[in-house]
């Protein structure tokens, strides 16, 4: 044993430092094993991937090792919320209890923090106008004179959606670099500063693909050279990194680029142009470009093979995506005769060259193993990725030469695949060559939850799908009034079930039912916390896509986890139609070497609101018959927890009154359930 295992086994050991310093921490096998596996990759170098259950205790059990190892580091997570867990209250009383000096820094993406040129900008333009703008403005401007590091997430109670936010950050398009007059003061470079300085600093995962792109371009770089690094939250690294090393192009940049013109041109080189109508052909030119998209009831990605998104008139797409170049071509111009006048003027007419690249970019055939697409919304999105980041990510982590110390590179999360090898996150990853681990959860699942699959409920393509849904998460909800999560796989089945519960649950004015996009995630979880605590309305809250994971309720708040259907990967995705091919081009089947795993991480992610502690207890409802009817729903039942398995209606039944026997909060009778 190093002398580095030596010391982790001495802090998690039963009577450790973190039993003396924590009064519920609890020794747990699973976080050793973790952490001596951890200990081992930081000695030898290498890659290690760790999927750890649900009540693990992963945090530690590599916070532990890294910090002890005396070796610089990076920890990057996928949210901001786990980012400032660790940098705020994880990181900082483990460095105490551990006696360790360490300098700790939090690095987060530009968008994160005040831009105080954007802010000094915003009055003199229009977008202030609009009601309620400019008192948010306010508190952000009274703010910005005393804070010091200009994170935003530091204003409480503003609103992430916020239309003032675009107004006082920046963002890759229209930062001014080191031509800012505020460069110096730049929130985000003194940040930046403080990460270069650091012996561990807090990251997203954007931010590494940031730095792998500014590195290979050999110009910069955005982050310390470290001896550690380690991917919290990893499961999303593919798919962040599949649209960051892509392209894009929206028409919400370019109609943003037209307002910009007329907010600092007017104001730096008035006079000098008709700014007013070059920023109108634009508009017109970028609202044409939508329209020639046709109109839409919700938002759909058409695949892009040939010359013309599919699904659109090739000439009406040509025309108008040759008037926002022409658009953008005059505007160009103007801005070339007045750019020496300020650096506002000289980002602008960059914005219009890269633009015009990008069109020109998407005029051209698709790439090999890349995939390209049209997201038609509200607005126009164009997008040209990979299939996966393996080969540009794993030459990244690659080792470096044998002289050179080595690095280690550490993979975690709860959900990374459905197979001892974790092909599903390794494969795409390029980490082939790492060597991988699972441990599992603590938790009991077979006494704290079971799972039902309905067995009278019909197959998700029939009509009746999603009122039989609402009717069994409202049977649940009834018994254990409220604290029911309904997860859906689609936003038309979100709404629909929604609206079906409200008016199912109308006749009692104890229950309530919020629905996902009503109110910022944040405040939607927060209520849904605290309902029990406050003695509130029972709650029962239906969500889809960003509700699967990053949901940790625990204790009674939730007892009952509802899933629509099996979350298989929407067929006419183009990302999943482009790996699809390619896999029937290798001889595999899309099916069972994507679908199939896919659906399986999928549902285990959304299976794991459930049971959050050793004390939650809880049901899992499946409304999607295929989990036990079809052969491959073998595979997927035992992709979830091993939670013991209700065969039928009455066993629902008692399962439901046995949770609300035991409850603290104790919700009264058992209901005679509406029938349809």
């Amino acid at each position: 044993m190093s002398d580095l295992q030596a010391a982790v086994a001495q802090v998690l050991k039963s009577e450790g430092l973190l039993s003396q310093c924590l009064p519920d921490f609890q020794p747990r096998q699973a976080q050793q094993d973790m952490a001596t596996a951890v200990s081992e990759t930081i000695a030898a170098g290498g890659q290690l991937v760790v999927e750890a259950g649900t009540g693990v205790g992963k945090t530690y059990a590599y916070l532990v090792p890294t910090l002890l190892s005396g070796q610089r580091a990076l920890i990057s997570t996928a949210t901001k919320a786990l980012q400032d867990q660790l940098f705020a209250r994880d990181i900082p009383r483990l460095l105490q209890w551990l006696g360790l000096p360490l300098r700790v820094a939090l690095l987060k993406g530009r968008g994160s923090y005040l831009c105080l040129h954007r802010m000094e900008q915003a009055p003199h333009g229009f977008a202030l106008d609009a009601p309620g703008m400019r008192h948010t403005w306010q508190r952000v401007e009274q703010w910005s004179r005393l804070t010091r590091t200009g994170d935003l997430g530091e204003l409480t109670g503003l609103d992430e959606q916020s239309a003032v936010l675009p107004l006082v950050t920046s963002t890759r398009d229209n930062c001014l670099g080191s031509m800012c007059p505020k460069y110096k003061a730049c929130h985000v470079n003194l940040a930046r500063k403080e990460a270069m300085a650091a012996d561990l600093v807090v990251i997203n995962h954007h931010l590494c693909f940031a730095d792998m792109a500014v590195r290979e371009s050999g110009v910069a770089e955005l982050l310390p050279n470290v001896g550690v690094t380690v991917f919290d939250e990893a499961h999303q690294l593919n798919q962040i990194g599949v649209h960051f090393l892509g392209a894009q192009l929206s028409s919400g940049q370019l109609l943003e680029l037209s307002r910009d013109v007329l907010n600092v041109a007017l104001q730096w080189a008035k006079g000098l142009a008709d700014w007013q109508t070059l920023a109108g052909k634009l508009d017109t030119a970028v609202r044409d470009w939508r329209l020639s998209a046709g109109h839409r009831r919700s938002a759909v990605r058409l695949r892009w093979t040939e010359n013309v998104p599919e699904g659109l008139d090739a000439s009406v797409w040509t025309v108008t995506v040759e008037g926002v170049d022409a658009a953008l071509q005059a505007l160009q111009q103007a801005l070339e005769r007045v750019e020496e006048l300020a650096p506002d003027l000289a980002r602008l007419r960059e914005r219009c060259d890269q633009s015009r690249e990008k069109l020109a970019t998407f005029a051209q055939p698709v790439a090999s193993g890349h995939v390209r697409w049209l997201e038609v919304s509200s607005q126009l999105r164009m997008l040209d990725s990979p299939l996966d980041i393996a080969q540009a990510f794993g030459d990244w982590v690659k080792p470096l030469p044998a002289q050179a110390i080595p690095r280690a590179w550490v993979f975690t999360s709860a959900t990374l695949g459905d197979d001892p090898q974790l092909t599903w996150f390794t494969e795409p990853c390029g980490l082939q060559q790492a060597r991988c681990m699972q441990v599992g959860s603590p938790f009991d699942y077979g006494q704290q939850a079971a799972v039902f699959v309905p067995p009278d409920i019909v197959r998700p393509q029939d009509p009746r799908h999603s009122e039989q849904v609402a009717r069994w998460a409202e049977q649940g909800a009834r018994a254990l009034r409220g604290r029911t999560l309904v997860l859906t796989t689609t936003l038309t089945a979100m709404r629909s079930i929604g609206d079906l519960l409200r008016t199912r649950l109308s006749d009692d004015p104890g229950l309530e039912v919020l629905v996902q996009g009503e109110w910022p995630k944040r405040k939607l979880m927060e209520r849904f916390r605290q309902a029990i605590d406050q003695g509130d309305k029972g709650l029962v809250l239906v969500g889809s896509a960003s509700f699967w994971e990053g949901f940790d309720v625990p204790g009674e708040a939730l007892q009952l986890v509802v899933i629509d259907k099996l979350p298989f990967p929407p067929p006419g995705d183009p990302l999943v139609q482009a790996r699809s091919e390619r896999l029937q081009s290798q001889g595999k089947s899309p099916f069972a070497d994507h679908a199939l795993p896919e659906a399986a991480v999928a549902l285990k992610q959304g299976a794991g609101r459930l049971i959050r502690s050793e004390l939650d207890r809880g049901l899992l409802l499946i409304g999607d018959p295929r989990l036990v009817q079809m052969a491959y729903g073998k595979r997927l039942m035992r992709a979830l927890p091993p939670m013991r398995v209700l065969r039928d209606a009455q066993a629902y039944e008692e399962a439901l009154q046995e949770i609300t026997r035991t409850s603290t909060r104790n919700s009264g009778s058992w209901p005679v359930p509406r029938q349809s």
